[in-house]
């Protein structure tokens, strides 16, 4: 027992490595996207920061939704945040899955940087939005009475630069049209939809119409298959050992270790299914 765990610590350091190199050298070649979805995420912030000056508290817009279902309560809202949270850290968790299973179809990195560039192009439009129509809040600290349903001129730019963090983040209003929280879920649900292997998780997300995502996802390159892994490798004099790397990359580096990879004419069998993925192309 202690020899088969021993065995398999050290192929699961091996491929944590491989992953790790190949990553390095994807970052270097992406950093600029990495870091510019980055700021954009500061820049969004302050935007959103700036709208709270402007905003100014009113009767609560009802819709369907207010009938239907109540309210959760003041004592009672961290249940939104808790959701939130739970499907950010399971996003982030999965995006760097190919570290550890041999279950893999993506490469950290470019993920991340797709992910990026569908968030900062929404957010820019969420910016454009919320400046041009400021709704009064629904938000308990948003409603009249609150003290920081307004927040009084500020005394320095530094005020509005440092976004009175974290308060400022977690207390924000007037940036209304559409919910940030909704971004970031739909397009961790888009994306995983896409390039998920496991269907029932797939089944679990709701259907949705983004344009943002279909123009950007068009003019995209598609994500470099795995099974050309060797050529994302440094060069080795050792042959040998760029080849048992890249076994190693694909699970298949011992017999009992194999799973199908399958990949025609840009078609990669998931677990149960299969997902249409335009062909292979090197680059973000």
């Amino acid at each position: 027992m202690s020899l088969y765990i021993g065995r398999e610590a050290l192929k699961l350091w091996k491929r944590i490595c491989t992953e790790t190199t190949i990553e390095i050298n994807l970052l270097a070649e992406n950093w600029k996207y990495i870091l510019g979805g980055v700021i954009f995420q500061y820049i969004h912030g302050l935007g959103a920061r700036g709208v709270h000056y402007l905003h100014r508290p009113g009767p609560t817009l009802q819709d369907v939704g207010f009938f239907l279902l109540p309210e959760l309560g003041s004592d009672k809202a961290y249940i939104s945040e808790t959701v939130f949270t739970t499907i950010f850290l399971s996003f982030v968790l999965w995006t760097f899955h190919p570290f550890i299973f041999k279950t893999k179809k993506i490469y950290t990195v470019l993920i991340w940087c797709r992910v990026l560039a569908f968030l900062v192009a929404c957010q820019f439009l969420r910016m454009v939005t919320f400046y041009s129509t400021q709704l009064p809040g629904p938000n308990y600290h948003c409603r009249e009475g609150s003290k920081l349903a307004t927040l009084p001129r500020p005394n320095s730019v530094f005020e509005v630069l440092l976004l009175n963090f974290p308060r400022g983040i977690l207390y924000g209003c007037g940036d209304l049209i559409f919910s940030s929280h909704t971004i970031f879920s739909l397009v961790f649900v888009r994306v995983y939809h896409k390039y998920g292997t496991r269907r029932f998780i797939k089944k679990c997300a709701w259907y949705t119409v983004n344009l943002v995502v279909f123009f950007i996802d068009k003019k995209l390159p598609e994500l470099p298959d795995r099974t050309s892994a060797a050529s994302l490798l440094p060069v080795s004099k050792d042959s040998k050992t760029k080849e048992e790397d890249h076994k190693l990359l694909n699970g298949n580096g011992d017999p009992e270790d194999w799973r199908p990879r399958t990949q025609i004419n840009g078609m990669i069998m998931e677990v149960g299914n299969a997902v249409h993925v335009e062909v292979a192309m090197n680059g973000v």
